[in-house]
């Protein structure tokens, strides 16, 4: 006969035998469900009984990225690569996907090149590293910068085709094959790409990015969110100086960066990776105050905290109807999010 198993006792406090497995199973049920906080209230609890249980880690560090709690999810992955748990390259996967919510575009470039040098990635993995080290490094705006040797290219290359690809990583490797290369070539290609229906936002701002870099002066038009927008890439703002987003982070950093620094770090992530995805579409309300005031009401949402619209109206000074226009605005385009890379 299997012994019962016996209760555990820490602080004074009796835990139920299996009450880890319940807490575990219930937090990634929550997960699944889309109940973020619930699943991080769930998944913390269990990993006080079993600290070193990488299926509670992942869950927990998923419910925080899902939550916009990038900081903490950042934290929680740097932990587990650091102390050897779970699989290595599936968790470096998740710290770089974090780190581009969080725009650290440095940090992302170190550790591939780490990767790099270590000569551990497999071959099979190389073009996907390769594409996320190129495109952040231009991201990181580091002058000092030297390109690590890569693959030749294929220099009788005439189409992208860009819209053939149906999967999202390999037309992230054409775009950012482009960095290196005079993009006017490409341009029948590019102006349809972007001005199609179906093209990924992340994908199309990837694009007017190297158009802008390149000095590309001529009128292009793009198409997202069932809107199209007429351009000059040479004449639209740098992707992390846009006036409209530095306006509203500079209004949300003066009410909360003194009071509560890990609120506002969160908030901004959420902000910067909200209008790359626009970008360079100025969205409705006009008003700035009401974007500052849905951003923070969204992310104190997720991370379980207890003001509400009123609250926030009476604290931005904005009417409540334009901060539920601006947080349906951003709530759409959270579905749309980051492609999975």
């Amino acid at each position: 006969m299997k012994k019962r198993e016996r209760a555990k006792r820490k602080d004074n406090i009796i835990f139920l035998p299996g009450l880890e497995k319940r807490l575990t199973d219930k937090g990634l049920e929550s997960l699944q469900n889309k109940r973020y906080q619930e699943a991080i209230t769930l998944l913390e609890e269990a990993r006080v009984h079993d600290p070193e249980n990488s299926d509670i880690l992942i869950g927990l560090v998923l419910a925080y990225f899902e939550a916009g709690a990038y900081i903490k999810a950042k934290e929680l992955t740097n932990e587990m690569l650091l102390k050897g748990i779970g699989d290595y390259f599936h968790l470096v996967d998740l710290y770089l996907t974090i780190l581009i919510q969080l725009h650290e575009y440095q940090e992302i470039v170190s550790t591939i090149e780490a990767l790099f040098d270590e000569k551990e990635i497999p071959p099979d993995r190389h073009d996907h590293f390769l594409t996320i080290l190129q495109f952040s490094r231009r991201m990181a705006d580091n002058n000092q910068e030297e390109p690590m040797e890569e693959p030749k290219e294929d220099t009788n290359l005439k189409e992208l085709k860009l819209s053939s690809l149906k999967n999202l990583n390999e037309q992230m490797l054409v775009i950012s094959s482009l960095a290196e290369k005079n993009i006017r070539p490409y341009m029948d290609e590019i102006k349809e790409f972007l001005n199609s229906e179906s093209g990924h936002p992340f994908l199309k701002t990837m694009l007017l990015s190297l158009l802008k870099e390149q000095e590309y002066d001529k009128k292009i038009m793009v198409r997202k969110f069932s809107e199209d927008l007429s351009v000059v890439p040479t004449e639209i703002p740098d992707i992390q100086t846009q006036p409209r987003m530095k306006e509203i982070e500079n209004i949300l950093e003066a009410k909360l960066e003194n009071s509560d620094p890990v609120l506002f770090e969160n908030i901004k992530g959420m902000v910067e990776r909200i209008f790359f995805i626009s970008y360079p579409f100025e969205l409705k309300p006009e008003a700035v105050s009401a974007w500052a005031a849905a951003f923070h009401l969204l992310v104190l949402d997720y991370l379980g905290g207890d003001k509400n619209v009123d609250d926030i109206s009476d604290e931005y000074e904005i009417s409540i109807e334009k901060i539920e226009l601006a947080l349906s605005k951003i709530k759409e385009l959270e579905e749309i999010s980051y492609p999975n890379i």
